[in-house]
């Protein structure tokens, strides 16, 4: 059975909006070590409805813009197939996310990444689809921007599984929802 792994930048106040502006002094060979394997690694990518900061291959599909943030429910969904000419096929999932990503989930095969789309990281965890969250918290105050966690919401327990200093300051942390 598949896991859905995400990993997020954020700063110390919990912005993940717009890494592009915080993380570039951070980002080093440390980082790119504890990033890409992980990337690398997985059978399908899974972004949100809206993509930010994607690689120009990636086609804008149903009208949605490729720059912005997925401040929507993430309906529509795109599973991207790597090691497959171009970045295609990519599937767009419907209205029933959890469903869709359910049998994605049980599935053969490599583990499931998400990255960039706080949205779609909060609705994970809320539907209990999420198997391990990773972070690499920036030693930065953003001040202003979306937060991983924002407004009320249902509480989910996490159990930390590692943690890891780089020198640069950034701290690598692994969580799992707790059982």
């Amino acid at each position: 059975m598949r896991k859905i792994v995400a990993g997020m930048f954020i700063t110390l106040d919990g912005v993940v909006e717009a890494p592009e502006k915080w993380n570039p002094p951070y980002y080093d060979d440390e980082m790119g070590q504890a990033v890409m394997p992980a990337l690398a690694a997985a059978g399908l990518h899974l972004y949100g409805r809206l993509l930010r900061a994607v690689p120009q291959r990636v086609h804008r599909q149903g009208g949605s813009s490729a720059r912005g943030d997925d401040d929507q429910h993430p309906e529509g969904c795109r599973v991207h197939h790597p090691g497959r000419p171009g970045w295609g096929p990519t599937t767009v999932i419907g209205s029933d996310v959890a469903a869709e990503l359910t049998k994605l989930k049980q599935q053969p095969g490599q583990d499931i990444s998400v990255a960039g789309s706080g949205t779609l990281v909060r609705f994970l965890l809320q539907a209990g689809l999420l198997d391990e969250l990773r972070l690499l918290v920036h030693p930065v105050l953003a001040g202003a921007g979306k937060r991983l966690f924002e407004g009320a919401g249902d509480k989910v327990p996490l159990t930390l599984l590692d943690s890891r200093p780089h020198s640069n300051g950034v701290v690598a942390l692994r969580y799992a929802p707790a059982a």
